[in-house]
Order: C-alpha cells, then sequence, then structure tokens
C-alpha cells in the first residue's frame, strides 16, 4: 500500500471520509480501485448536473453525508476548489502536488494562510490529526 493510500486508510480509521470530484462516478470509482483508495462514500458533481466549485457541489457533500460544513475537511491540490469550499464554511487542506502537470511544468505549491493544513500527503495529514 503506498504512503498516500495508507495515510487514506489511517484517516479512515477515525474520520468518515469521502472523495468529491468533478470526474464521473465510472472513473472515479476506477480510479479509487486502482490505486487501493478506500472512501465511506464516493460523490462527483455529476449527481447534481455541475462542477466545483459550484457551492451546488459542496452542498452535495453536506446533504448526502449528514455532517455540518464545519465538520468538513476539504483535503485538495487545487486551491480553487478548497477556497470554494472554505466559503461554504469547510476546514481545508492543502497537499502539493508539484509534479501533478509533469516535470518542468509550474505548479503553485506555495502554503496559503487561507487553509487551514498544508501537507505534502495523506500520511503527513494523518500524522497531523493524529489518525
Amino acid at each position: 500500500m503506498g504512503r498516500y493510500a495508507a495515510g487514506l486508510h489511517r484517516l479512515r480509521s477515525r474520520y468518515l471520509t469521502a472523495a468529491l470530484s468533478n470526474g464521473s462516478m465510472a472513473s472515479v470509482i476506477r480510479i479509487a480501485r486502482h490505486g487501493g483508495l478506500s472512501f465511506d462514500a464516493i460523490l462527483t458533481g455529476e449527481l447534481v448536473k455541475s462542477f466545483k466549485p459550484d457551492p451546488k457541489v459542496y452542498d452535495l457533500a453536506i446533504r448526502s453525508l449528514g455532517v455540518a460544513p464545519s465538520e468538513v475537511m476539504m483535503v485538495a491540490s487545487h486551491k480553487y476548489d478548497l477556497m470554494a469550499a472554505r466559503a461554504r464554511g469547510w476546514r481545508t487542506a492543502f497537499i502539493a502536488r508539484p509534479l501533478e502537470f509533469g516535470p518542468g511544468a509550474t505548479v503553485d505549491t506555495a502554503p496559503d494562510p487561507a487553509f487551514d493544513c498544508h501537507v505534502a500527503d495523506m500520511g503527513e495529514l494523518a500524522d497531523l490529526l493524529a489518525a
């Protein structure tokens, strides 16, 4: 199990975990299975016929999981996604993904004080959240 999957597994042992994606439900399920990623729920913008950062997508998660916005932490590598989640009252964790667009591409991985956490991967987030 890779560090990302292992970190997610640790988080899931203590917290409810869900994927919230702009991808199709079928593609997110395939990605999760391929990567050994285990979630309590998989949600996509497809379910509300929209895409993040539309507030409807974030509200879908709140309704589907039966939690208050203040009980949710969005974990993402895209700052626009985190800013939209924060606007809905969620806590946020930024995971830097410097090779997201391949070697030599410029990616904004700088810490941002607007986010609650800035971590290198899910393992570090699990450490930080004592999972």
